[in-house]
């Protein structure tokens, strides 16, 4: 099974994008994320016209969220099931082939000292309650989307320069580590020790992608019984490259049936 996250910065925007990759990739499964469109405008039709089942949720101009899958989604719910309505488009959970899979757009932060950061750090507390509470370590589970945290050094390209910014703070790695450690795995990480593979370019450094200026916060992390049945894992760079483009790109693993 093939699963692919994408942080579309805006689907219809990006749909020329997207489609191209599902017709060469052939994924089963793509999280997409800020896809920024209310649901009555979402390019539904554009996905089932390729064979694709959807589930989708979003707002006007930002957030939004949608799983794409070959085979039928079940039990799709939106939110963390507490009742509190403004997350829906930011968490969407779903099951596939009998496991689940959780698609999140993780806020930003704007900046350290802003309560939007407080906001943020919140957020990663609730989504360890939501996984304490709806699953369990020890079967199968599938976590991806825009994290908007590069959880080490070797995940941005100036680690000392950077560390303190958003995206590479302690009080982020902090609150990442122990979701993390709720029991998940990062997939990619497990598959390329290597640092230098990034997933998301800032649009005002100047030739980022060329100079490599890049950080690493998108991902795929699962619990251990499904990171055993991992194959491979990418990054593929192709779509931070084509026309219009996101700045962020698609990444990707493999897994075993």
């Amino acid at each position: 099974m093939k699963i692919a996250s994408f942080n579309a910065n805006g689907i219809r925007a990006r749909l020329h994008i997207v489609r191209e990759w599902l017709v060469k990739e052939k994924p089963d499964i793509l999280c997409l994320q800020e896809t920024k469109v209310q649901d009555s405008d979402f390019p539904q039709e554009a996905f089932e016209d390729l064979g694709y089942y959807l589930a989708f949720r979003g707002e006007k101009g930002y957030n939004g969220v949608a799983i794409v899958s070959k085979m039928p989604l079940t039990d799709v719910f939106f939110g963390f099931g507490d009742g509190d309505k403004n997350e829906d488009a930011r968490i969407i959970t779903a099951t596939i082939a009998n496991i689940p899979i959780v698609n999140t757009y993780v806020p930003q932060g704007a900046a350290p000292d802003s309560e939007k950061f407080r906001y943020k750090l919140d957020w990663f507390h609730r989504l360890y309650d939501y996984f304490s509470h709806k699953f369990k370590p020890d079967n199968p589970l599938l976590w991806v989307g825009d994290f908007n945290v590069a959880p080490e050094p070797r995940d941005v390209y100036d680690p000392q320069g950077l560390l303190g910014s958003i995206g590479f703070h302690p009080d982020e790695h902090g609150a990442l580590a122990r979701v993390k450690a709720w029991g998940f795995v990062d997939v990619f990480r497990q598959y390329e020790p290597q640092g230098g593979f990034y997933t998301f370019w800032d649009y005002r450094v100047p030739q980022a992608v060329k100079r490599g200026l890049g950080w690493r916060i998108d991902h795929m992390w699962t619990t251990s019984c499904l990171a055993k049945k991992l194959l491979c894992a990418s990054i593929d760079l192709a779509p931070r490259l084509a026309q219009k483009p996101s700045d962020h790109t698609i990444i990707w693993a493999e897994f075993a049936s």
